[in-house]
């Protein structure tokens, strides 16, 4: 029996859209409180597949009849053979192809404005883990800002938009997921820009990203001006791009901060975070749209599927901005902190070339949420 496949891509527009869908999640117990695809509408019923092996009939009574039906698992064949079952019983139901491998994989690419002399910049959503990375062009030139591993994404993008790439940059040592940065500029001989204080143990060669630093991109003079704002990594820099953008990396977020402990230095970066977001960041104009580096939760998307937010917003809404005493602040950011990302210093290790793993292996170590935040 032939069931619906549902792309991510599709489930990806359901959750733009606010759309009701109700997932049938057959994972482990522990995997699925870990990490699951959220919705706004979407409701979750988890049973494990082993329990399902004998038939669905002790289940049927929790699947609404009136609402689309997605099974998912961790890769595939698992949320077919249910949804078979399902349609055996009646019931349409579709599967997630790839599972939550893929579900961690996908990229939306979103317009997020207009920058100097027609030139554009984009953001690309990573739905399923929270990472967002950036692409700015100009002129067939673009310059692309924390990108994922998930490399022919970004190229097959610049080229159906007639661009090269030509700079690339990581506004710090990513510890939650492996960087596209180094591949890339494999591939296209661009120029790779990292923060020297978090390069230290680096193994290849790059440019050094200093306050002060003007990259221009096209001949239009789209200017990145590069700001150390250390504290979540000890190298952390923020860029303006065209007096218009802030992009935060892992420093500011829509509804939270970077946290400052991945690196195992929270005492010591705490007053470098604080200093940061109130000093350096308050003599920016309030008028900047903020684009992070990870959004946290689904209800930081806008209606377009995109995350931005003017920093003057950001300075009355948001909670880590918004705490006078220090000591308070101190408590917020090394206290009770959600766990490290899985697989952190392994990843901090690969995105230094200090190790290589096989790509299951960086997909194995990429699965879960991203945990970059002072919740």
């Amino acid at each position: 029996m032939t069931v619906n496949a549902m792309s991510v891509k599709e489930v990806t527009k359901k959750i733009v859209n606010k759309d009701e869908l109700f997932i049938l999640d057959v994972r482990n117990e522990d995997d699925f409180k870990d990490w699951k695809i959220e919705g706004e509408n979407f409701e979750h019923f988890n049973i494990p597949y082993f329990e399902l092996l004998d038939g669905v009939e002790g289940i049927m009574d929790e699947i609404p009849a009136n609402k689309e039906l997605l099974v998912v698992c961790a890769k595939e064949g698992s949320s077919v053979m249910v949804a078979e079952m399902l349609s055996e019983e009646g019931l349409t139901a579709s599967y997630l192809p790839g599972g939550m491998k893929a579900w961690s994989e996908h990229l939306e690419p979103v317009k997020v404005g207009n920058v100097n002399d027609g030139g554009e910049i984009y953001q690309f959503v990573r739905i399923g883990k929270g990472c967002l990375s950036y692409m700015v062009v100009s002129n067939g030139e673009a310059a692309l800002i924390d990108a994922t591993r998930m490399t022919d994404i970004y190229l097959e993008f610049a080229e159906s938009i007639g661009a090269k790439i030509t700079h690339v940059f990581d506004t710090h040592l990513h510890a939650d997921h492996i960087s596209g940065g180094r591949k890339i500029v494999e591939e296209t001989n661009a120029t790779y820009w990292l923060p020297p204080k978090d390069a230290t143990e680096v193994t290849f060669d790059y440019a050094p990203l200093e306050g002060g630093n003007v990259v221009t991109i096209g001949n239009t003079a789209i200017d990145i001006h590069a700001l150390y704002s250390p504290g979540h990594t000890i190298g952390s820099t923020s860029f303006v791009v065209d007096g218009q953008f802030l992009l935060s990396g892992d420093i500011l977020f829509i509804d939270s901060i970077g946290r400052p402990d991945l690196a195992g230095m929270a005492e010591d970066w705490v007053g470098d975070l604080r200093e940061s977001l109130y000093s350096r960041y308050r003599e920016l104009s309030e008028e900047l749209v903020v684009l992070p580096a990870h959004f946290m939760i689904i209800d930081e998307l806008n209606d377009d599927g995109s995350v931005s937010e003017k920093l003057g917003t950001l300075f009355a809404k948001n909670h880590g901005l918004t705490i006078e005493d220090e000591n308070e602040f101190r408590k917020l950011v090394t206290e009770n902190l959600p766990p490290q990302p899985n697989a952190y210093q392994e990843i901090r290790e690969t995105n230094m070339g200090k190790v290589n793993p096989e790509e299951e292996k960086q997909r194995e170590m990429e699965i879960g949420p991203n945990r970059c935040a002072v919740r």
